[in-house]
């Protein structure tokens, strides 16, 4: 299996004083006799295939060389040099890339059916493969990893409101999701010489046939565990209530104004609105 190979070409602005002397000399022959002008010719032509041999590469770029249809090398250093004018040149960028998939519908572990997307930041590493192994780099790397992103919401929960047991969930958003992620993508790009340097999730939500009726799901969920905690709050505090008025000798009271007076406390305490009082200018009894 072939890899890359990195070469290193002739210096192009040697080649470029070549090319103009050989240009120059062309040019006086012309003058001469007929077979000086032959000579020019010749010397013009070779002159003009020197200049399709130039080329300049910026950093962080590549060129991938073939000649023939076989692989010659590849140029990662930069600057102005010169290859045979015969070579095919191929562009190849080796900067980092930012790539934002579109919003895939999924249905999670649960089928519930969900909208997600991810950021993924991606460089070339091998640059024989990205060019040979593959029909399209890019495409590839959009395709591959919307189909990553895919795999993975299909393998786990959206949340843990329907399973309660999950450890992971695709809201937790958590470390070993995007590293899940991450690994995934890196595994079906290895074969285009893809390095994968960061992947995350960028948008996950509800699809929206069901956002609503989920809305109104975690507002009950987080209503009840807030009734919850505001009853164990008014327990406790209307037994402190009784065991103050025990101690301190205020007032004596049976079992059934006990009951009373916890069932007041409690609507007090967990109604979710303010009390009105109510002033009782007789006795305990009227």
């Amino acid at each position: 299996m072939k890899t890359e190979k990195t070469i290193q070409p002739f210096s192009g602005y040697l080649i470029l004083i070549v090319s103009l002397a050989i240009l120059i000399f062309s040019i006086l022959n012309f003058k001469f006799h007929w077979v000086h002008i032959g000579i020019g010719i010749f010397s013009a032509i070779v002159g003009f295939l020197l200049l399709l041999g130039f080329m300049a590469i910026q950093p962080n770029s590549a060129r991938v060389l073939t000649m023939f249809g076989d692989y010659v090398g590849t140029v990662k250093e930069s600057g102005f040099f010169w290859a045979n004018p015969f070579f095919l040149k191929k562009n190849i960028s080796l900067r980092a890339h930012n790539l934002e998939t579109t919003q895939l519908k999924v249905n999670d572990k649960q089928g519930n059916p969900i909208m997600i997307a991810a950021v993924v930041v991606w460089k070339v590493r091998d640059t024989f493969r990205a060019a040979f192994d593959v029909e399209n780099y890019q495409e590839f790397v959009t395709i591959q990893s919307e189909s990553a992103l895919r795999k993975m919401a299909m393998a786990y929960s959206y949340d843990n409101f329907e399973d309660e047991t999950a450890e992971i969930t695709l809201r937790s958003i958590s470390t070993e999701i995007n590293e899940m992620l991450e690994s995934e993508i890196s595994e079906r790009l290895d074969i285009a010489g893809i390095e994968v340097i960061e992947a995350r999730i960028s948008h996950l939500a509800y699809a929206q046939e069901i956002a609503s009726a989920m809305l109104q799901r975690q507002q009950a969920s987080a209503v009840v565990a807030a009734r919850s905690k505001i009853v164990e709050g008014a327990v406790g505090m209307v037994e402190m209530a009784l065991d103050a008025l025990n101690k301190k000798d205020i007032v004596h009271l049976d079992e059934e104004k006990k009951a009373a007076m916890v069932s007041n406390l409690l609507v007090v305490l967990c109604s979710d609105k303010s009390a009105s009082p109510i002033v009782n200018a007789g006795t305990l009894h009227h």
